[in-house]
């Protein structure tokens, strides 16, 4: 039934448009598009043409429609009375009109300086027309000629509309098409033939290191993301509009005298909030909303609230709320104040009460399953229309624990017949006999956040509330409920996901991924929580540096590769990770002609570029008659293309001396190799091409330093596992292996949770906090190259 009053509904809209002179293909279009149908009908109603009008004037009302000035939406019914009466008749006048009211706001105008603006009342005569035009070609006579009907008409016509802006534009073609014939005469093949275009020449190749972030289409980073956001002053705009299916609009926007009294209690500074809910660990799209939230206050010299959105007491738990503030804190933000929105649970419900005595709450008893049913069918509740005093006395026995735990809500009237869900009369209090982690158990009512949320917002003078763009349909439901009890209206921007490859970002799936014991916990490296990646030994700088990258936009379609953020890690990680010498699967090598027992001190470079004198910049690592190297880093057979180690080959052993393989001893399979006997070159006179990692025995007969390590990898084998049905199949089995027994060279005993190493040819690692002093271990936090592939964003 719904769908065919649908459709019913869109062929009425349908005649409206065309009984206005649009073509029948943008009347079509129109239909199809909700919001743009929703203004031109409004726009219809106000210009009072509902019988119709001249194509003329059709057009340019459908030209209000989808251009007009959102922050001047009360003049818009005089500028139709212009556009009706065709005192403004061309677009030239539409678009002037645009702009004085775009610049003029809701305030007050003088028509004489509207009119001067767009135009109103001059004629231009089509004597003046010629005249013009005539001037413009004899001043271009001789490139016309040379370039005939190839010539760029727009320069010709620049300088005539800069002298006669309101002149007929149909009129104006008609006179220069009439003089380019005269001038040109007819076409000829010469002119309707393409000019081939000339090539450009390549400018010299210049050698420079490639920007991966160019690539992928990052906005620089020295542009201010924040500058698209308005000053607070700024707040008195409309900040949206709530079309009803009644054909009604409510424009929302701050009075004058609400503004002023916020400014006042602000001192006009910027106020933000990140309001997390307490039921989860914070994953890297909540480091995108704290870069907004936190980030813009901190460029305005304002401050931004971290304010745990705390309304559902099943779900939150303490465990949680410490996290949160710990992790605000090592991301480096510092908030301006710590809130519940249980702080203000008082408030909301004094505000609930008045929501229901000034009619625009009710007590209901429908179940969720009838709710839901209600909604599908646009259906009002049977207890809609109760009396005011009746709902008034319900909700006070629900506060009081009278009434019990599902038999009633608050909720809000809204509109039953909108065509945005989130006005289908939402839920405001619901009744859970649960005491609450901060309030305890003085509530048995508690508000959903689609009541709360708003009202705390504008408690605390928050200045701009910033989300995501899932939350941009229930914009309505905030700004209905804001101007119903008539309190300050924040501004509202949404901004894109964040969205990343090879992981999920749902509460939802995590907590079944730590629950289920997929993953080990919530801050396993593997997840893309910000207690797994810290784990994994990622720094908040460089998670903040990706944010930034990112960039604050609206576009919601874009899934971010994770290599991405990888890049940024190893930016970091390359200036600021000491190098060390670990081997992961070692293979024994004795270098016969180094006499056992005898151990040299080497010299080892922390970093790349450090200078030979620079003592802080070195390190010493043993060298003996027993060294390990990777077992892949060994082949029995050699090729042209390979810089390993293979019988009778020589590699160099960085920072030390080359060697050359002797012989192989082999276990009884005759495949397995277990030893390689070597000789070195203590004169260093053999030039190899290959360069190996390796360590030594600190002593004769003593192993090396035992680490383990964990190298992991993306969690998923897809890119985007959420889109798929059976999600928990694509888990990667090996994003976690465990090497229990890797060596490492002495120094790295010393290791504290706050270094960061790079694994010389293996990666970067970290320390992890299973650490203990029998025996190390460290995360592989990012190879040394990107692993998962070119391209994609």
């Amino acid at each position: 039934m719904p769908a065919k009053d649908d459709n019913s509904d869109k062929e009425k809209n349908l005649e409206l448009f065309l009984s206005i002179g649009l073509d029948e293909r943008t009347a079509k279009n129109t239909v199809a598009n909700s919001k743009v149908t929703a203004n031109l009908i409004a726009v219809i109603h106000e210009a009072a043409v509902t019988n119709g009008c001249s194509r003329s004037v059709g057009n340019l009302l459908y030209t209000v429609a989808t251009k007009y000035p959102a922050n001047a939406l009360v003049h818009r019914p005089t500028l139709l009375e212009y556009v009706v009466s065709s005192k403004i008749k061309t677009t030239a006048q539409l678009e002037a009109a645009f702009t004085f009211f775009s610049n003029t706001g809701p305030e007050d105008f003088k028509l004489n300086e509207f009119e001067d603006a767009c135009g109103v009342g001059v004629e231009v005569s089509e004597e003046e027309i010629k005249e013009a035009v005539n001037e413009i070609f004899e001043q271009n006579k001789e490139v016309i000629l040379e370039q005939r009907y190839r010539i760029n008409l727009g320069g010709l016509y620049a300088p005539f509309w800069k002298k006669h802006p309101w002149a007929d534009p149909k009129i104006v073609k008609k006179h220069f098409d009439d003089k380019l014939f005269e001038l040109l005469g007819e076409r000829t093949a010469a002119d309707n033939e393409k000019v081939p275009k000339k090539k450009k020449e390549k400018p010299a190749k210049v050698e420079e290191k490639p920007v991966a972030e160019s690539a992928a289409g990052q906005p620089s980073e020295d542009l201010n993301p924040f500058l698209i956001f308005p000053q607070p002053e700024e707040n008195h705009k409309v900040h949206t509009e709530v079309f009803f299916s009644d054909g009604s609009i409510l424009r929302c926007l701050n009075t004058k005298d609400l503004l002023e009294k916020h400014l006042k209690l602000t001192g006009g500074r910027v106020q933000t909030r990140f309001p997390p809910e307490p039921n989860g660990y914070l994953h890297i799209g909540h480091a995108k909303a704290m870069f907004i939230d936190f980030g813009l206050a901190k460029d305005r010299g304002g401050g931004c609230y971290l304010r745990y959105d705390d309304t559902n007491p099943e779900a939150e738990k303490k465990e949680y709320i410490e996290h949160i503030e710990e992790i605000v804190k090592w991301m480096g933000w510092e908030p301006f104040k710590i809130t519940y929105t249980s702080d203000y649970f008082q408030d909301l419900y004094d505000l609930a009460v008045e929501l229901i005595r000034r009619g625009h709450a009710y007590v209901d008893h429908q179940t969720p399953e009838e709710i839901k049913d209600y909604r599908e069918k646009k259906m009002n509740s049977p207890w809609r229309d109760r009396p005011t005093a009746e709902s008034l006395k319900l909700f006070e026995d629900m506060r009081r624990g009278l009434i019990e735990e599902g038999k009633a809500t608050l909720r809000m009237k809204q509109d039953m017949q909108s065509d945005n869900f989130n006005m289908y009369d939402l839920i405001a209090y619901r009744i859970k006999f649960t005491p609450h982690p901060h309030a305890g158990d003085k509530w048995c009512i508690y508000p959903s956040y689609d009541y709360a949320h708003c009202i705390v917002d504008s408690l605390e003078n928050i200045t701009h509330s910033l989300c995501t763009l899932e939350f941009e349909t229930r914009r309505a439901s905030y700004y209905w409920l804001l101007h119903s009890l008539g309190l300050y209206q924040p501004y509202v921007w949404e901004y894109s996901r964040l969205n990343v490859s090879n992981t999920v970002m749902s509460k939802r799936k995590l907590n079944r991924l730590v629950t289920e014991k997929w993953v080990d916990s919530w801050d396993d490296p593997r997840l893309l929580t910000l207690a797994g990646l810290r784990r994994r030994g990622v720094t908040s700088t460089a998670i903040n540096a990706f944010v930034r990258g990112i960039g604050i936009t609206r576009s919601d379609s874009s899934l971010i590769r994770v290599d991405r953020l990888e890049y940024h890690i190893r930016e970091e990680l390359n200036k600021t990770a000491i190098r060390t010498l670990v081997v992961l699967n070692p293979l024994k090598v004795v270098i016969t002609n180094l006499e056992a027992g005898t151990t040299l001190d080497l010299d080892a470079k922390k970093w790349p570029d450090a200078q030979a004198d620079d003592a802080s910049a070195s390190y010493k690592v043993p060298f003996s008659n027993v060294v390990y190297i990777e077992h892949s880093d060994f082949r029995l057979k050699d090729s042209k293309d390979y810089y390993g180690l293979a019988p009778g080959k020589s590699v160099l052993l960085r920072y030390a001396f080359p060697i050359k393989c002797t012989d192989v001893i082999l276990a009884d399979d005759k495949e397995t190799v277990l030893e390689i006997r070597a000789e070195y070159d203590p004169a260093k006179k053999t030039k190899p091409k290959g360069v190996l990692h390796w360590v030594a025995e600190p002593s004769s007969g003593v192993d090396p330093l035992k680490v383990e390590v964990r190298l992991f990898d993306k969690l998923f084998l897809s890119e985007n596992p959420a889109e798929l049905d059976d999600w928990l199949a694509d888990l990667n089995p090996q994003s976690k292996v465990v090497i229990p027994n890797a060596y490492a060279v002495p120094s790295l005993r010393n290791a504290a949770f706050s270094d960061r190493f790079q694994f010389e040819r293996l990666g970067y690692f970290a320390l992890d906090k299973d650490s203990t002093s029998e025996k190390l271990v460290f995360n592989r936090t990012v190879t040394l190259r990107d692993s998962y592939g070119k391209g994609g964003k």
